[in-house]
Parts: C-alpha cells; sequence; structure tokens
C-alpha cells in the first residue's frame, strides 16, 4: 500500500481486492451534505447535494451517486483530512 496523506491506497491487484474507500460528509444546512470519499487510484472527490435531512449517515450515498462535483478549492476548505492526497478531475 502506498500512503497518501493519512489514507492509504493500493498498489497491487490483491491489495486493491480488499481496499474500501473512505467516505466522509459535512452539512452545509439540515437539509445540504458534501460528501467526499477517496479513489483507488489515490484522489478523491466531493460532491453536494439536497437531502430530507432525517439521517445525514444514511443520505450520504445518494450524494455520492447524484450530487454535483464540488470545485476543489471549495472541497478542500471543507475536508481538511484529504490534505496531501491529489483532488480528481
Amino acid at each position: 500500500m502506498k500512503i497518501l496523506g493519512r489514507f492509504e491506497f493500493p498498489e497491487t491487484e490483491a491489495e486493491a481486492d480488499g481496499w474500501k474507500p473512505f467516505v466522509t460528509r459535512t452539512a452545509l444546512h439540515a437539509t445540504v451534505l458534501i460528501v467526499a470519499r477517496t479513489r483507488i487510484e489515490g484522489t478523491w472527490k466531493a460532491y453536494c447535494g439536497s437531502v430530507p435531512g432525517w439521517n445525514h449517515d444514511n443520505e450520504m450515498d445518494p450524494v455520492l451517486r447524484n450530487g454535483d462535483r464540488v470545485p476543489e478549492h471549495i472541497a478542500r476548505a471543507c475536508f481538511k483530512c484529504f490534505e496531501g492526497i491529489p483532488y480528481a478531475k
């Protein structure tokens, strides 16, 4: 595994088999989430979307699937934990 920032990313097929992305969120409002996820190639990306606001843990996946891409400068301001990891294009 290679380490970028504070996260591990696979370098071989065998390592990729057991790798799971790190997913986190920031609520801009009760009904607006920004959700970020690491990618297997050693990058990360953030998406923003509206949600019902009942349970943010359960509302992250729809934002990842259907949310709008967040520009890098906004994503980096919201997710300091990804420092040292390239932002996906």
